[in-house]
């Protein structure tokens, strides 16, 4: 099993920290779904250091969500190294995790996320001077480089482990390459086989048989699950059903997919006003939706919608409608069957 520091997971799956997704809303239903560690989205450490409310509350932990890692971000290193201080205190967080790899230009102009990768030894002093700090496991998330021309993931990651660093993630594409193309997941295999620290692979895991591929390619210790998890949590505990015991489980149908999406949107209701919530729930219910016959003709008035029951009446019609053609599907075929 993974284990980071003292903390042991129940299995190798890991939810990523995936910005504006991965707050506690969905983080507990990824937790419910059996999923090993779930990674709370990135935080500012300077806003977590002047006291901003909301990234405050960024900072809740539900007990039910643990274990669970909290990342940090950020160019300045007395700032990282102070907000670091806060997370191990006044929270109770697992693991604190350093993003190395965002590539949005308004973070990386910061000297922050994947920034860093251009630099071991800044990556040293960063990651020892939290490390020396705090109590609790750091980490640190990483891409593989800034650019083809710029890859040095291996020397990045040997850094954070000399720096005392837990575990690295590795997602195998670089900076440059955002979300596009494909990732290369020899480079994680190579950061495998030259730290002793876990490692944990991330890029390109859309289904239970690319991770269990992903582990035998690489030999990584953890699999990281991001955008393949959005609207579709059962992506989590399917991948965690495949590793274990090679059964793979089906798809969930419309009902089952509507119910969590109702829950998960009560969730973000009681965190949040409903206003906003309902708002924010708009993305997710698009990718809730993903896959249904027929879902595309509710998509846009989801989009207008701004009150819960609202939202509730329009997605429990949608899978009455559904239920009902399928009925009048089997009927017909009863019917073609006994002409």
């Amino acid at each position: 099993m993974l284990k980071i520091g003292g903390i042991e997971m129940k299995n190798q799956v890991v939810l990523a920290p995936m910005a504006g997704v991965c707050n506690p809303a969905f983080r507990l239903i990824a937790k419910e779904f059996g999923t090993g560690l779930v990674c709370a989205e990135m935080v500012s450490g300077k806003a977590i250091v002047h006291g901003n409310k909301r990234t405050r509350e960024m900072l809740f932990v539900d007990e039910r969500e643990k274990p669970l890692s909290l990342q940090i971000f950020g160019g300045d290193r007395e700032a990282l190294v102070e907000a670091a201080k806060i997370v191990d205190k006044e929270t109770n967080a697992d693991i604190i995790d350093i993003n190395m790899g965002c590539p949005v230009p308004k973070v990386t102009n910061c000297d922050a996320g994947a920034r860093w990768l251009l630099d071991p030894n800044k990556i040293y002093d960063m990651v020892s001077a939290v490390v020396d700090a705090v109590e609790k496991p750091v980490t640190v998330k990483m891409r593989i480089g800034w650019d083809n021309e710029h890859i040095f993931v291996v020397e990045n990651a040997l850094a954070v482990e000399r720096a005392g660093g837990q575990a690295v993630s590795v997602h195998g594409r670089t900076r440059e390459q955002l979300y596009t193309g494909t990732a290369d997941w020899s480079h994680i295999k190579n950061v495998k086989e030259a730290v002793s620290i876990p490692v944990i692979g991330n890029g390109d895991v859309s289904s239970p048989e690319d991770a269990r591929r992903m582990l035998d390619e690489t030999g990584c210790d953890g699999v990281m699950i991001g955008r393949a998890a959005l609207g579709n949590p059962w992506m989590l505990y399917r991948t965690i059903q495949y590793l274990s015991s090679g059964e793979l489980l089906p798809d969930p149908g419309a009902e089952e997919k509507i119910r969590v999406a109702i829950l998960h949107m009560d969730r973000l209701i009681a965190l949040k006003n409903e206003a906003v919530a309902v708002k924010e729930m708009r993305k997710h219910l698009a990718w809730y939706l993903k896959g249904l016959k027929g879902s595309a003709r509710i998509k846009d008035v989801i989009m207008e919608g701004t009150k819960r029951d609202q939202m509730v009446q329009i997605l429990e019609n949608f899978v009455g409608q559904m239920q009902n053609e399928e009925h009048v599907d089997v009927e017909s075929a009863v019917a073609e069957n006994a002409s």
